[in-house]
């Protein structure tokens, strides 16, 4: 089990509430497939991927990366327990989508990069830390079928 400051706890639902879900996760979800092109392959059935302003471009892809953001809002909610909040995401994602695993952390990198784009100087070192700690858990959390 993981153990939350206040701080922390104040600092991810701050970001959370903070965010626009429709900018934050289509960006996310594009520049991973941007920067890492070979996390395309689970999305197939999403038309033109060929380049980056398809992707950017491409409706599927932003109304995935908003379902994500959806998900990380799951986890914001439930932080005491979000292992078994995301036990059924990660058996979808391990046994029937067979989506690699280290994956979610080039995600969990690029949703960190577009927030703190998105959030400029107020998404200092400490506010950082917290957001990777919570990003760590979900990521472990979804990964943790695959074990």
């Amino acid at each position: 089990m993981v153990e939350w400051t206040d701080f922390e706890r104040a600092t991810i639902q701050d970001i959370f509430s903070r965010i626009d879900a429709d900018i934050v996760g289509p960006a996310a979800l594009s520049r991973c497939l941007i920067v890492y092109p070979w996390t395309q392959r689970y999305f197939g059935s999403f038309g033109n991927l060929y380049n980056a302003a398809a992707i950017s471009s491409n409706p599927k892809v932003a109304a995935h990366g908003k379902v994500v953001l959806s998900g990380l809002q799951l986890a914001v909610n439930n932080m005491d327990d979000i292992k078994q909040t995301y036990a059924d995401l990660s058996v979808l994602h391990s046994e029937k989508l067979h989506v690699d695993p280290d994956n979610f952390k080039l995600l969990a990198d690029c949703l960190t990069i577009v927030v703190a784009a998105q959030m400029g100087a107020d998404f200092n070192c400490d506010v950082q830390a917290a957001f990777q700690k919570f990003l760590a858990v979900a990521v472990s959390s979804l990964r943790r079928q695959y074990h």
